[in-house]
């Protein structure tokens, strides 16, 4: 039995193993109808419990076709209507329940450590489907969607551009040691990664870049990346938040300073002329679409990964 909650938990060798996977299985389902299952069915008769405690259309959509490709069901929970630690159950009592009823859980919480705690009482693995502090399906389905369209990782650049202090940059940070790419992130002083993350970075030989210039960020990278610059359940100016980022949006401009055959990826949902332009997102560079549906091949693979 393994967890997979952070991407900085695996060795470099899994994770490599879970891509090499996710890629077989793509290619095997060509073909095939989007919900028909593999030809193997290694998750048949067996389920998924799903714990949306935010919202969710990627992360609820790409995990329940991810499931049923692998051949099993999923069952989807709102801790509203469960007890999940509260009344009169506590948190390792529904964890108990759950290890019962199911074979593998996936939180998408506010809170990392839910997943922590919630985790230490499950005797099934549990997978960190989003929290405050990572988000590792996201990011190894876009080292996947990388791979699929420009080859290896290693050693290419990549570029990060706006808040550099949230869950997708600490994951790409992860997966920057990880996979040995080049990373430069472009983000205010105020928005820079956590002393935390940045140590990790260099005590594990990161080739990380931070400057507070966008221009010098985004030239010759490979790729292009961003994000929301306002997440669900921010409690943040977002007036001034969206004032101090203007300039890390990207744009036409930006891209030009990439690589000819550069592309651009946003995990969504977007903030059209905010983070990003039209023109960008949903021009021939872009890949967003492609990386939604990578979500589902690399989940697969997750999964499978946790129950072997």
């Amino acid at each position: 039995m393994k967890n997979f909650l952070n991407i900085a938990d695996l060795s470099s060798q899994d994770l490599r193993a879970i891509l090499d996977e996710a890629k077989l299985r793509k290619l095997n389902r060509e073909g095939f109808n989007k919900s028909a299952s593999d030809l193997d069915k290694p998750f048949e008769g067996r389920s998924m419990v799903m714990i949306f405690e935010k919202p969710s259309t990627r992360t609820r959509m790409s995990f329940d076709i991810a499931v049923k490709q692998l051949g099993g069901s999923s069952i989807i929970l709102n801790p509203d209507v469960i007890h999940y630690g509260k009344g009169d159950e506590s948190l390792k009592d529904t964890a108990k329940v759950l290890t019962e009823y199911a074979d593998i859980v996936m939180l998408r919480t506010s809170s990392h450590k839910n997943l922590e705690e919630f985790g230490k009482y499950l005797e099934i693995p549990i997978i960190n489907g989003l929290s405050d502090l990572s988000h590792p399906c996201q990011i190894l389905s876009d080292v996947f969607t990388f791979e699929e369209l420009r080859g290896n990782i290693f050693n290419k650049t990549i570029s990060w551009l706006g808040d550099a202090n949230n869950n997708m940059s600490n994951s790409l940070i992860e997966a920057a040691g990880k996979f040995k790419f080049n990373l430069h992130i472009g983000c205010p002083d105020k928005y820079k990664p956590k002393n935390s993350i940045l140590k990790w970075a260099k005590k594990n030989n990161v080739k990380i870049k931070v400057t507070k210039n966008p221009k010098e960020a985004a030239k010759d990278a490979d790729c292009i990346m961003t994000d929301k610059w306002v997440s669900m359940n921010d409690k943040v100016n977002k007036k001034l938040k969206k004032k101090n980022l203007k300039k890390y949006q990207v744009n036409k401009e930006l891209m030009r300073l990439a690589k000819n055959d550069a592309i651009f990826m946003h995990c969504l949902p977007v903030g059209r002329g905010e983070e990003v332009t039209d023109e960008v997102i949903d021009g021939k560079q872009s890949v967003v679409w492609t990386q939604a549906l990578n979500r589902v091949h690399a989940q697969k693979s997750i999964i499978k990964w946790c129950l072997d």
